[in-house]
């Protein structure tokens, strides 16, 4: 069966299209993302259940994702464009060697997500009407909470930071819908206490949506405009798989895990516009709606802004060919210790030489005058080789802007953090894109506000107009500060007439209003 898409009422959004967004598309998506989680993550996966027996030297029975971009001299794999980390077949006189992955990419982005995340956020409200301003920072601190509070941020910067962009899709509880469908939506509002909204307002969820099935359908005269939010993935039911096809599906979506998982696996694509929702599964039509909101409720965020582009910059796809550099030469390395760590010996004219053991107080005799034991190997310095190295570790420093100092690796640098100036400094290039990615985060955050805000409106459960809905995000420093410079900045500023509750939040205190909102949540 075909898909129906008469409920969003546009001639101009074709079935042809949207199934080759999901037949074809989808497949191309998936694959340059999911390469760029996997070098992320660095999954490993047994050998055995690759299928295939590869003998390897170093006795290791795992491979790991960032092999993928290792030479087969080293792997005795070699793969091909379009398969997957651990598609690779096995070269033929070729011996698997020491493989050494040092994972920079990882650290890397979890440093820069605890900079951006790392400490919990405020949100202030900018409502002209005073007495509503301590209601909403409630509203959206529960929101927030009931999502996973500082977990959400987390992960929302994860995604970002990994594939260059997140999506948002802010999804209203069935209690919301209820009443915002029937005819006594006027009186509502009226009828309901503070505490029953915070109460609705926690059944808001806010998905996270994993780039990889992600297929938005764009202005075709303005890329930053979405007029269709198409989702395709594959989704794992309580249930087992009675076909072939099942089980297929289930070692393309996880070729990483142990052992066979039979669960039925089905395909489902999400449609979502400003007017209605549809969801199919195999292609069959499953659930339908309107949306009674009068927007799309997906918010783009971009990791660092790209112009002209949908996708943000990421921040492993420019450390992938660095990455596999130093795992190639960190490899290298380990091959050359394993051959001359330890010293060998060649003997000429004696006999049985092979078949006697090295030892402390053992001597050789032999009749043979021109006898001889050479000793040979050892470890040996590489100048070259450690220069080479450091220069790539370097390299991704810059091109990541993160250095080993943020992970608190000092290298005999205390000289250089005497002071909070020189700390900023020596971090410059990591405030620098951390600033970048706060815009860009910061405004992505104001629009799921927005959205939220506009749902209690709409269905009549908290009224707000549009200036009501405006917000500031308040991001805490994430280097360690002096309190007392702190205390005295905060007095300066409430001298210069900055608001006594903004004061306190920048300082992290709870305000009075806060408090007896917190008191009311927990009644």
């Amino acid at each position: 069966m075909g898909l129906d898409l008469g409920i969003f009422q546009d001639e101009q959004l074709e079935a042809d299209y949207v199934e080759w967004l999901v037949d074809e598309r989808s497949i191309d998506v998936r694959t340059h993302f999911t390469k760029l989680w996997e070098y992320y993550a660095n999954p490993r996966r047994d050998v055995n259940s690759i299928g295939a027996r590869r003998e390897n030297v170093s006795g290791r029975c795992y491979v790991q994702a960032q092999e993928y971009g290792l030479p087969s001299r080293i792997t005795g794999l070699v793969h091909s464009a379009n398969a997957g980390v651990f598609g690779g077949q096995r070269v033929r006189d070729v011996q698997r060697k020491e493989v050494v992955i040092e994972n920079d990419i990882a650290w890397r982005t979890n440093a820069a997500v605890d900079f951006l995340f790392g400490k919990p956020i405020s949100f202030v409200s900018k409502s002209p009407v005073s007495q509503k301003r301590s209601k909403i920072e409630s509203i959206l601190k529960v929101v927030f909470r009931a999502n996973g509070a500082i977990g959400f941020f987390q992960d929302l910067a994860v995604l970002g930071s990994v594939y260059g962009f997140v999506d948002c899709l802010v999804r209203p509880g069935e209690e919301i819908l209820e009443s915002t469908e029937g005819s006594g939506m006027s009186s509502s509002a009226q009828t309901l206490s503070f505490e029953d909204v915070l109460q609705l307002a926690q059944t808001i969820g806010l998905e996270l949506i994993e780039a990889p099935r992600a297929l938005p359908v764009l202005e075709e005269n303005d890329y930053k405009k979405i007029r269709y939010y198409v989702q395709h993935f594959y989704q794992r039911k309580n249930a087992l798989s009675k076909s072939t096809v099942g089980g297929f599906l289930t070692k393309l979506l996880s070729p990483s895990r142990k052992g066979g998982d039979n669960r039925q696996v089905v395909a489902v694509t999400e449609i979502t516009s400003a007017l209605a929702w549809q969801r199919y599964e195999d292609k069959q039509l499953v659930a339908e709606s309107k949306l009674p909101w009068g927007f799309l409720p997906v918010v783009h965020i971009q990791n660092v802004a790209q112009p002209y582009y949908y996708e943000g910059l990421s921040d492993v796809e420019p450390l992938i060919p660095l990455q596999d550099e130093l795992n190639t030469r960190l490899s290298d390395r380990a091959n050359r210790i394993t051959f001359q760590a330890f010293k060998m010996y060649l003997g000429k004219g004696i006999e049985g030489f092979e078949d006697r053991p090295i030892s402390p107080g053992r001597m050789w005799y032999t009749d043979n005058p021109e006898a001889t034991i050479e000793e040979f190997g050892g470890d040996a310095v590489t100048p070259s080789e450690d220069l080479h190295i450091a220069e790539i570790r370097e390299a991704i420093d810059k091109a990541s802007g993160v250095t080993p100092l943020v992970a608190g690796v000092l290298k005999s640098k205390l000289g250089n953090l005497t002071s909070a100036v020189a700390l900023r400094l020596t971090l410059m290039g990591m405030l620098s894109k951390t600033e970048r990615k706060r815009f860009t985060y910061g405004e992505g955050l104001k629009k799921i506000c927005k959205m939220v805000l506009a749902i209690l409106d709409k269905a009549n459960i908290y009224k707000t107009s549009e200036a009501d809905r405006e917000v500031d995000i308040i991001f805490p420093s994430p280097l360690p500060e002096n309190m007392m410079e702190k205390l005295k900045e905060a007095q300066i500023k409430k001298e210069l007439g900055v608001p006594t509750e903004q004061v306190l939040r920048e300082l992290g205190y709870e305000t009075m209003n806060e408090r007896e909102n917190s008191n009311q949540e927990v009644l």
